[in-house]
C-alpha cells in the first residue's frame, strides 16, 4: 500500500489524519515541522504528502513551493490542509503546486477522497 508523509504540528490533528489514512490501508509517516519533512524526504520518497499550512519554520505554502521546485520531490502529490478556507487561500495553495486543498476540521471522507485520487495502490 502507498506511503503518505503527514506534516502536522498539532498532535491531535496528526492522530486524526494518520488514523484515517491507516484505517484505509495506507502506511503513514508523521513529522511535526517543515524541517523534519525535508529531512525525512532526503531518505524516503512517499507516494503523497498531507501537509498543514501553518507549521513551525517554513509554512506549508513555502514548503510546497520548495518541494515542487526540486526535481527530486516535484512529482510527489501534496494535499494541503488548513483552517484557512477562503477561496483565495485555496487558490494560493494550488498556485504553490498543491494537488488538493482541504479545510479543517478534517472530514475523513474528504481526506480519503483527496489522497485516493492522487495515489495509485
Amino acid at each position: 500500500m502507498a506511503t503518505i508523509l503527514v506534516v502536522e504540528d498539532t498532535h491531535t490533528q496528526a492522530e486524526i489524519i494518520t488514523g484515517t489514512l491507516k484505517k484505509a490501508g495506507f502506511t503513514t509517516i508523521w513529522v511535526g515541522s517543515s524541517e523534519e519533512a525535508k529531512s525525512k524526504l532526503e531518505s524516503q520518497t512517499p507516494d503523497a504528502i498531507v501537509m498543514d499550512v501553518v507549521l513551525p519554520g517554513a509554512s506549508g505554502f513555502e514548503l510546497c513551493r520548495e518541494l515542487k521546485d526540486n526535481p527530486a520531490t516535484s512529482g510527489i502529490p501534496i494535499v494541503l490542509c488548513s483552517t484557512k478556507d477562503s477561496e483565495m487561500d485555496k487558490f494560493w495553495g494550488m498556485k504553490q503546486g498543491a494537488s488538493s486543498y482541504i479545510t479543517k476540521p478534517i472530514k475523513e471522507e474528504e481526506l480519503l477522497r483527496a489522497v485516493q485520487l492522487l495515489v495509485k495502490g
